[in-house]
């Protein structure tokens, strides 16, 4: 993969709006231009079918909420990240796509199934400070969809979040703590994903975007050089 030594990204966006997959898009293109990608950008599932191009990407990044995906397009994306393309993704544009492909949920590590309450305040807890995706970052408040989601138990979980019970009527959840952002492999490739980001606007929150940025140059296997980190407790 990649012989000739240049970084390769290729965005697929689509499937449900209301996640703003290409205002998302719009964030992350022109940032990985600067780390030095080629970035191609999609909009249509067709973008995985060119086997020989989707095997060179250096790192995969689906944007893509619900909609379907056929048997073909899902082989071939998934053919080309356990061959050793990277797959890094966030909220529904990854852990929320094709529903009836468990295949594809194997691959991710895991998908969403409720977000009690919809919008509401919530922590967000480092649980890994030794990692390089989230090393020198804290916990930090979110106002936004707090994922519940089943999960692969073999990911690398770094980040969680703890429910309080006390929203969209299903106390017994009250004290589940629940992955957030986790990063596990599939055959030779890595994949990175990470339940923040509902809406572009999420992507405000410093720690939310520096996760993401990380986690993408993980997936990547290029560097993680910080851009942001916590400040310090006073």
């Amino acid at each position: 993969m990649n012989g000739k030594n240049v970084k390769r990204a290729l965005i697929v966006w689509g499937g449900w709006d209301g996640h703003e997959p290409k205002q998302c898009v719009d964030i992350f293109g022109p940032w990985l231009k600067t780390k030095g990608f080629d970035v191609t950008i999609a909009d249509t599932l067709d973008a995985y079918l060119d086997s020989e191009k989707t095997s060179n990407y250096s790192v995969i990044i689906p944007v893509w909420t619900m909609g379907t995906i056929n048997s073909e397009q899902s082989n071939a994306l998934r053919n080309a990240v356990r061959g050793g393309s990277g797959l890094a993704g966030w909220h529904g544009g990854m852990g929320d796509s094709f529903r009836d492909n468990t295949e594809y949920q194997f691959m991710t590590g895991g998908q969403w199934v409720a977000h009690p309450g919809g919008i509401v305040p919530y922590t967000v807890n480092i649980r890994d400070h030794k990692d390089l995706i989230t090393k020198g970052l804290r916990d930090f408040r979110m106002k936004s969809e707090q994922y519940y989601m089943h999960t692969d138990p073999c990911n690398e979980v770094l980040v969680t979040t703890t429910f309080t019970g006390r929203h969209g009527g299903v106390p017994w959840i009250k004290n589940c703590v629940m992955p957030v952002v986790w990063k596990k492999r599939y055959g030779k490739g890595r994949v990175f994903y990470s339940s923040l980001g509902h809406v572009a606007k999420d992507f405000d929150v410093p720690e939310v975007l520096e996760i993401a940025k990380r986690g993408i140059l993980w997936a990547a296997r290029e560097k993680i050089v910080p851009e942001y980190v916590s400040p310090k407790k006073r």
